[in-house]
């Protein structure tokens, strides 16, 4: 296609014809190819006025950064410093009951819940060292005054422990039918439970699961306990708005 010098060029050579007015062609082919070119910046403006519209509404979708359940803003004074931190230590969360005792670390001490629920565990006392799985009970009994009802996960995580320190606890799947709770002042319900008497280590924490074939612990005096979540129908005010931790005291038992 020609361009404007093209046109100069041929409109002023001999072999023109004289009534053309070269300036006045030129001029109606700028007209024709304004209107191709009004569309063509107005498609781009409208490109780019899109990409800007899509980064602002997911700009504006995206909720506020908050730490432990808290959100800072530019108006806080000296004196709101004593209410941030009663705040940070309500809402801060515990690791769950099957987390509570990691391999390797020091055996957490029995808590008191906030509903009365207490646990006790009943193993055999003399197990034969090297035994695979022992089975017993864990019993969860209501020793308040009120009538508490929930639920909780249909296993109690049990750690065996050894001069205060970790040697095994619960683990593996978790995902399984939650047990309701609803228990008169004096009331009891029981668990099933399990442990096997070996000596897991930090990396088994840190893996899926535990490694096959940990190593059997040799005949001695060990301590058992249990610990459960709890899930109140209706959550007291006086307890932690999440889930209540129900603890056992350690109880001893020997492999031989």
């Amino acid at each position: 296609m020609p361009n404007e010098r093209d046109l100069y060029e041929m409109f002023n050579s001999t072999d023109a014809p004289n009534n053309l007015d070269a300036s006045k062609i030129v001029s109606k082919s700028r007209r024709r190819r304004l209107p191709q070119q009004l569309a063509v910046g107005a498609f781009s403006v409208l490109a780019i006025s899109g990409v800007g519209a899509l980064a602002l509404q997911t700009t504006q979708l995206t909720p506020p950064t908050t730490v432990a359940g808290v959100e800072s803003t530019a108006n806080d004074t000296a004196g709101d410093g004593g209410a941030e931190s009663a705040q940070i230590a309500d809402t801060s969360k515990r690791a769950p009951a099957d987390k509570l005792n990691l391999c390797g670390a020091t055996a957490a001490e029995p808590v008191p819940g906030g509903y009365g629920l207490t646990l006790d565990i009943t193993f055999p006392t003399d197990t034969p060292a090297g035994t695979d799985s022992v089975q017993g009970t864990v019993r969860m009994t209501n020793t308040g005054t009120q009538t508490v009802t929930g639920s909780t996960g249909a296993r109690p995580a049990i750690t065996l422990s050894q001069d205060g320190l970790v040697l095994w606890h619960s683990n593996g799947p978790t995902v399984l039918p939650l047990v309701t709770v609803d228990l008169d002042p004096g009331e009891s319900l029981e668990y099933a439970a399990s442990f096997t008497p070996v000596a897991c280590g930090v990396e088994d924490d840190l893996a899926e699961a535990f490694r096959e074939g940990l190593p059997a612990l040799p005949a001695g005096d060990y301590e058992l306990s249990a610990a459960i979540d709890f899930s109140a129908d209706e959550p007291s005010a006086e307890v932690s708005p999440f889930l209540d931790l129900i603890t056992s005291e350690r109880r001893p038992i020997t492999l031989n």
